[in-house]
């Protein structure tokens, strides 16, 4: 395959950054870069879950995910103005939600819910990894912030590991890890992995966009992504570390 973005190797992840506490007034938030994709993940720490969970001690952990209409090249309507919700979105925002509850004790956290606001500031490819992996970040500080303001226990042990996400595809012929949407648009096959800090997967999502893959392909982008993941999780400790 041609030479990819930031000069790095099939392997490689674009280059990671993430501004934590990049909101005054979230009880979490960070922005996350997947090279040219910015994600602003804001997580909002309420008293209280849904109707349906009430009186069962447990809490609640939610997702919602956006793109503002100049991140792509050309502008989106809002969806608000469109007056309903893409499937798209969505889908996003569903994903983001389980991979955070994959990693949460709900009834360490009692019953109250952490909303997660995902916004795609500029995107160019894996804009719903990225959400997740800062969503990550922007929730660990909304539990902080519960715990010293006493509404959740100090003791309580309600992240179980970290949750990251990464994608991973067949691109002319060889599997590369984060496409960006150069390499996303002509991918032969497009997949996105969820996988906790231990290695455990949460979710694959996988499409042959052209030719089928093989069984051996698959694991092989599984493995790709899972070494992926694990550099994320390490980015996501050092940005909670600082």
């Amino acid at each position: 395959m041609s030479s990819r973005s930031f000069g790095r190797s099939l392997t490689e992840l674009r280059p990671v950054t993430i501004e934590r506490g990049w909101s005054d007034q979230a009880e979490g938030s960070a922005l996350i870069s997947f090279g040219g994709t910015k994600v602003l993940c804001m997580a909002s720490f309420e008293p209280g879950v849904p109707r349906w969970m009430q009186g069962s001690g447990k809490g609640w952990v939610t997702g919602e995910y956006g793109m503002l209409p100049r991140s792509t090249n050309s502008r989106m309507q809002r969806e608000s103005v469109k007056g309903k919700v893409g499937g798209r979105t969505h889908e996003i925002s569903r994903l983001i939600g389980r991979s955070l509850r994959a990693v949460v004790s709900n009834p360490e956290l009692g019953e109250n819910t952490i909303q997660i606001d995902c916004d795609v500031l500029q995107a160019d490819g894996g804009t719903r990894t990225a959400a997740i992996t800062g969503a990550y970040v922007a929730m660990a500080d909304a539990v902080s912030w519960a715990k010293k303001h006493g509404h959740v226990p100090e003791s309580a042990n309600v992240l179980l590991d970290h949750v990251a996400a990464v994608s991973v595809g067949i691109v002319d012929g060889a599997v590369a890890l984060d496409l960006d949407y150069s390499e996303d648009s002509t991918a032969e096959t497009d997949m996105n992995v969820v996988a906790t800090g231990r290695g455990l997967l949460v979710e694959v999502q996988g499409t042959a966009e052209g030719q089928p893959f093989s069984k051996a392909e698959l694991d092989e982008m599984v493995e790709v992504a899972l070494s992926g993941i694990a550099s994320l999780v390490e980015s996501q400790r050092a940005a909670l570390s600082s």
